[in-house]
């Protein structure tokens, strides 16, 4: 859905469906796809680890972003009823979206699998009359499915922010991008003593460019050591090429992860 939202009204797609995070990054980087639209954060779930984790260790870039609106519902095959369901699957992000209403019918079995609409093309292949899916309702419309209950996440207020991410080599394609960039992100380490963060963080300041997140990933081998991600907003490409330049005197590490127009 959100790769049909970013893409769909500029290029014919063939979506290639993966069960694994480090799947849908080796295809990208071998060439076996394009790109790859991945979701990185969510408004009620938070940030999708393991995505920073392989953005870092991949050779790809970020090119662009957009925000989707995110409305799950809960579908099955057609004539099963509320009542017929024993068993929910979805992925893990979707299941914690909608805790109310799983907490609310304790009657459900809730169980990840690796796609919301993958749910519902698992349940009608198989025809599965005792499970549901949760999932938008496009996976409905694609699969046969049949919706149960709507709009049942936790909060009406739930969006989901992805990447199109593509190869290093293919960051320039004028393909992917979709204006002037105004945003950046970035990946970090520094040495680990007192006062090195703040350091580096009035860097980013004192180059004028606008910090908007700040996440930490620990750095595996290294106890209490971290990788840090931010994202920054600017208003021309020389603040950023300024803010990269101060930010490698005081990394030990640094990884420009993309730059691209903000959503």
């Amino acid at each position: 859905m959100a790769t049909v939202a970013m893409l769909g009204g500029e290029h014919e797609l063939d979506i290639v469906a993966c069960s694994l995070s480090g799947e849908v990054f080796a295809k990208v980087v071998d060439g076996a796809v394009d790109g790859a639209v991945l979701p990185i954060e969510n408004s009620l779930h938070g940030s999708v680890a393991e995505h920073y984790d392989l953005l870092l260790e991949e050779p790809v870039q970020i090119v662009r972003e957009t925000l989707l609106r995110v409305r799950h519902n809960l579908i099955a095959m057609p004539g099963v009823r509320m009542s017929d369901v024993r068993r929910v699957i979805s992925h893990p992000v979707a299941l914690s979206q909608c805790r109310r209403f799983l907490a609310a019918h304790p009657e459900f079995e809730a169980a990840p699998f690796y796609d919301t609409a993958g749910s519902v093309k698992h349940i009608m292949a198989s025809r599965l009359r005792d499970v549901a899916g949760i999932a938008p309702v496009l996976a409905a419309t694609q699969y046969g499915g049949e919706v149960l209950a709507a709009g049942i996440e936790d909060h009406v207020q739930n969006f989901t922010r992805f990447h199109l991410v593509v190869r290093d080599n293919a960051s320039s394609d004028k393909r992917y991008l979709n204006g002037e960039a105004d945003k950046m992100s970035l990946a970090f380490a520094i040495e680990h003593r007192p006062g090195t963060l703040v350091a580096t963080l009035e860097r980013l300041a004192q180059a004028g460019v606008n910090l908007t997140k700040i996440e930490s990933r620990p750095v595996p081998g290294s106890p209490w050591e971290y990788v840090f991600y931010v994202d920054v907003r600017f208003d021309s490409a020389e603040r950023a090429d300024e803010a990269v330049e101060a930010m490698k005197q005081h990394c030990r590490m640094l990884k420009v992860l993309g730059r691209y127009r903000a959503a």
